[in-house]
C-alpha cells in the first residue's frame, strides 16, 4: 500500500459534535495504523454560516482528544476558489460540463455536469461492492456560475491536490460518491478508496439529537469527561477489534484498528455506557494525578478555587464520581463534612441522629452501642469498607437497616447527606470512627 493519506473535512457552521469527532478519530486511526497522515480541511465556503469560533472549537476538540493532523494550519476551501475555477473551466472546455440556465439569484448561468449516464461501481472497505446507475442524477449542478464552484467539485479538487488515498466518512455521503467519481473520471484523476462508516443512532434507533445527549464534544469536556474515555468509547461505536476487551489507550487503538471490522449497521449511542468508560478511567488514575486533573477541571470549567479538603475527598469522589462534574457535586454535598473533619470533626446535630432512623432516641442509642462494640472488633490494620460492612451489616439487616445505618452515618459525618457509613469508616480509620460513634452515644445519653 502506498503512503496512506486521509482527511477530516468539517464545515465550521456549528459546534464540534460527537459524530464528527468519531469520523475524525476513524480517519486518524486508519492513517496512523498504516504509518500515514491525516489532513484537517475546513469546508468553509458558506460565508453566512461559517464562524471563526466554530473552527476554534473543532481545533480545540481535536487537540484535547489527541488527534493530530499534517499541518499546523488547516486547509480552507475559501482560500482555494481560484483552484476550483481552473478545474471548472477545464471541465467546460473538455465538454464534460456546460453553462445551463440562469442562476436563481442572477449573476450568470449555473454550470451543470454532463452526465454520461453510466453505471458506477466502487469497492467500499466496509460495505463491499457498491453500484449506482447515474442516469437518475441527470445533469447535476456543480457551480452557481463559472466563478462559483460548489461542493462536489471542490471536494474532488481538494482530495486530488492533497493526494488523499482513502476517503473515510459517514454513510450519509454514499449518494455523493457517484457524483464525485464522475467528476474524478472527467478530470482524469485517480479514485481514492472509500469507506463509509455507520451513523450514530439514539437507543431507539432514531436520529441522534440533543435530547439523547448529543451535545458538542467540548460540552462533554465541560461536564468532566476525560479525553481518554471519549476516544475509547467513540472508537467502539461501530467498530470492534474482536474479543471482550473494552479499554484501549489511543496508542493501543492505533495498533489494532482495522477498518474492515467496522460494522455496516448504525452504532447506538449509550450515555450510561460512556459514563461507565469515564468512571473506569478515573478510577485508574493515581491519587496524585486525579487530584491534579480534578483541580485543573475546577479552575478551568468551574472558574473557582478547589476547596481545602480536595485531597481528603479523593478516595471518596474517585470511587463514586462518574465524571469530574459528578465528583464536583459530591465534593460540595456528600463530602462537605470533610471541611469540619479537617478541623477536628463536624458537630453532630442530635435530632438528625433519629430523623431518618425510623426509631426513637432510646432505640437508636442501643443500636449505636452495639455498633461501637462491633466496630471495636475490626482490626485497625483491616478497617476497610468491606470489613466494616461485614461486621455491621448482618446486625443492621436483623434490626432494621435504617435504624442502624442512618445514625451510624450521621455519627461519622455529622451531615444529613454523605457517603455510606462503611466508606466513611474506612476513610476516618478505626480510631476516629470509634471516637465519632462514642460522641454520638454520649449525646444521645443526655436526651
Amino acid at each position: 500500500m502506498n503512503k496512506v493519506i486521509t482527511r477530516f473535512p468539517p464545515s465550521p457552521t456549528g459546534k464540534f459534535h460527537i459524530g464528527s469527532a468519531r469520523t475524525a478519530l476513524f480517519n486518524y486511526l486508519f492513517a496512523a495504523h498504516h504509518g500515514g497522515t491525516m489532513y484537517l480541511r475546513f469546508e468553509d465556503t458558506d460565508a453566512e454560516r461559517n464562524k471563526k469560533e466554530h473552527e476554534e472549537d473543532i481545533v480545540d476538540g481535536l487537540r484535547w482528544l489527541g488527534i493530530t493532523y499534517t499541518e499546523s494550519t488547516p486547509l480552507r476551501q475559501s482560500e482555494r476558489l481560484d483552484v476550483y475555477r481552473n478545474y471548472l473551466h477545464r471541465l467546460i472546455e473538455s465538454g464534460a460540463a456546460y453553462e445551463a440556465e440562469p442562476a436563481e439569484n442572477g449573476g450568470g448561468n449555473v454550470v451543470r455536469f454532463k452526465n454520461p449516464n453510466v453505471k458506477i461501481t466502487f469497492s467500499d472497505l466496509i460495505r463491499g461492492e457498491v453500484s449506482f446507475d447515474t442516469a437518475e442524477l441527470k445533469d447535476f449542478i456543480i457551480a452557481r456560475n463559472t466563478g462559483s464552484p460548489l461542493y462536489h467539485l471542490a471536494v474532488v479538487a481538494d482530495d486530488h491536490d492533497s493526494g488523499i488515498t482513502h476517503v473515510i466518512r459517514g454513510e450519509d455521503h454514499i449518494s455523493n460518491t457517484q457524483r464525485q467519481i464522475l467528476i474524478i473520471e472527467a478530470l482524469g484523476f485517480k479514485r481514492p478508496i472509500y469507506a463509509h462508516i455507520p451513523l450514530i443512532l439514539a437507543p431507539d434507533r432514531s436520529k441522534l439529537s440533543k435530547r439523547h445527549g448529543a451535545i458538542s464534544l467540548n460540552e462533554y469536556r465541560a461536564e468532566g469527561f476525560v479525553a481518554e474515555a471519549l476516544v475509547n468509547y467513540l472508537a467502539l461505536l461501530g467498530w470492534n477489534p474482536g474479543g471482550n476487551r473494552e479499554l484501549f489507550s489511543l496508542a493501543e487503538l492505533v495498533k489494532v484498528f482495522d477498518i474492515t471490522q467496522v460494522q455496516k449497521s448504525g452504532a447506538i449511542f449509550d450515555l450510561q455506557k460512556l459514563r461507565w468508560f469515564n468512571h473506569e478511567y478515573l478510577k485508574r488514575l493515581s491519587a496524585e494525578e486525579y487530584g491534579t486533573r480534578f483541580a485543573d477541571y475546577i479552575k478551568t470549567e468551574k472558574k473557582g478555587a478547589p476547596p481545602a479538603y480536595l485531597l481528603e475527598a479523593i478516595p471518596i469522589v474517585r470511587e463514586r464520581g462518574e465524571t469530574f462534574g459528578h465528583a464536583y457535586e459530591l465534593l460540595h454535598t456528600d463530602c462537605s463534612f470533610l471541611e469540619e473533619t479537617l478541623n477536628g470533626g463536624a458537630p453532630i446535630p442530635v435530632p438528625l441522629l433519629t430523623k431518618g432512623a425510623k426509631a426513637d432516641a432510646f432505640t437508636v442509642l442501643a443500636h449505636l452501642k452495639k455498633v461501637f462494640e462491633l466496630l471495636s472488633g475490626v482490626p485497625a490494620d483491616n478497617f476497610t469498607t468491606d470489613a466494616v460492612k461485614e461486621a455491621v451489616f448482618p446486625y443492621a439487616t436483623e434490626h432494621g437497616r435504617a435504624s442502624v445505618l442512618w445514625p451510624l452515618r450521621v455519627a461519622l459525618s455529622g451531615k444529613e447527606k454523605s457517603p455510606d457509613p462503611f466508606t466513611l469508616a474506612e476513610y476516618l480509620g478505626k480510631e476516629r470512627a470509634l471516637s465519632r460513634v462514642s460522641n454520638a452515644i454520649e449525646l444521645l445519653s443526655r436526651v
